[in-house]
This record gives C-alpha cells, sequence and structure tokens, in this order.
C-alpha cells in the first residue's frame, strides 16, 4: 500500500512539474510575442492584442511540435544529397518540418490581416533575430560591386529564409534554415559570372591583413 501511494504521490508530482513547465512556457511565449509587438507602436489596443495571441499561440505550437517530435522520431540514415550520415540536427529539422503547413499560414494570415508588409517583415526579424539584414551586410562586404540586380536576387532568397525559418524552435535550426539559402545565393553568384570561392577567401585575407595592422599600431 505505501509503495502504492509513493508511486501515486510522485506520478502526481511529475504531472505538476510537467504542467507548470508548460506554464512557464507559455507565459514566456506572451511575454516574448507582446514585446515583439510593442516595438510596432500600433497606437490601437486591439490590433495589438490580436496579434499578440497571433505571434503567441504561433511561437506555442511551434514548441509544442518540436517537443513531441524528438530527433529520435526520425530513423538515422544518409542524407540523400550528400551522402552523409543525418546529425542530430538534421534529425530535429526533419521532424519539426513536417509540422502542418497550417501552423504557417495561420501565423502569417493573422499578420497581414492587421499588419502592413514591413511590420509583417519586423516580426518576422524578431523570429530570426535579424539574420536577413546581417547576412545581406555579409554579402555587399564580401562583394563590394554586388549589383543591384544581384542584391535584389539575394534578398529574395534571404526572406524566403527567413519566413521558412520562422517555424522552428531554436537558433540551431534557423541558421541552418538560412544555411539553405546561403547556399543558394553563393551559387547563384557564380552562375553570374562571379567565383565565391575567391570572393570569400579575398575577403577573409584582406579582414586578417586589417587586424594585423592594427595590432602593430
Amino acid at each position: 500500500m505505501k509503495k502504492i501511494i509513493i508511486f501515486t504521490f510522485l506520478a502526481l508530482a511529475i504531472t505538476f512539474a510537467k504542467a507548470q513547465t508548460a506554464a512557464n512556457a507559455d507565459e514566456e511565449n506572451s511575454k516574448k510575442a507582446a514585446e515583439w509587438v510593442a516595438s510596432l507602436n500600433l497606437s490601437d489596443a486591439q490590433k495589438e492584442a490580436r496579434v499578440k495571441d497571433v505571434v503567441s499561440n504561433h511561437l506555442t505550437t511551434i514548441r509544442n511540435w518540436h517537443n513531441s517530435h524528438p530527433a529520435s522520431t526520425v530513423p538515422a540514415g544518409i542524407n540523400p544529397v550528400t551522402g552523409n550520415k543525418l546529425t542530430d540536427l538534421d534529425r530535429e529539422i526533419i521532424a519539426d518540418s513536417a509540422m502542418p503547413a497550417t501552423v504557417h499560414s495561420t501565423l502569417m494570415d493573422g499578420l497581414k490581416k492587421d499588419l502592413t508588409p514591413e511590420q509583417v517583415e519586423a516580426i518576422l526579424d524578431k523570429y530570426t533575430i535579424g539574420k536577413v539584414a546581417f547576412t545581406m551586410n555579409g554579402y555587399k562586404s564580401i562583394v563590394p560591386d554586388l549589383t543591384a540586380d544581384e542584391e535584389a536576387k539575394i534578398l529574395g532568397f534571404l526572406k524566403q529564409a527567413r519566413e521558412q525559418a520562422v517555424d522552428y524552435k531554436n537558433m540551431k535550426q534557423i541558421s541552418a534554415i538560412f544555411e539553405i539559402y546561403k547556399t543558394k545565393s553563393e551559387q547563384f553568384l557564380n552562375s553570374n559570372g562571379r567565383n565565391w570561392r575567391t570572393l570569400y577567401s579575398d575577403y577573409t585575407k584582406k579582414i586578417k591583413a586589417e587586424k594585423a595592422a592594427k595590432a602593430k599600431q
């Protein structure tokens, strides 16, 4: 009898702890959503509340999907393109990419209902900590004579990366999604008469030389 009571108590304690953890995570998502929406200065309490709910619900949905679909749910195997063994991160991304498409469309439709295109982009930037602008600036530094057409094409790739990345839970996954589109950008530059490997090598040599010069001062 004592063992049954102890087991029941432990089961209840574990259930309570899980519920408390989920509640804390929900509160964190609500707080994050409120901060992101507040940065837009909408000056409309009802609109602000609707957008906050859309973002908070999306954050909670992707968290719950991620937590209930760990990497272990994807069989170990190889990447059919590279032949390399799937990493844990690969398997996480595969599991999370199986999330219903309605999760993404609900977010985007909800944002577009109350926000301008620029404000929608601002929210997506919050999800991805400004990776579009940061990465674009990197390309401009590496390719200083980037043409307007090249910049537009690469920016388009990065915006695709951003919108896809918002459905992933952590920065490792988000960065991996951006890597897909960075590869597309670099392949585009190569096909446009550039040599990405040479450009990147020249840039790193320049940075090293500048650092060495500063160190001597």
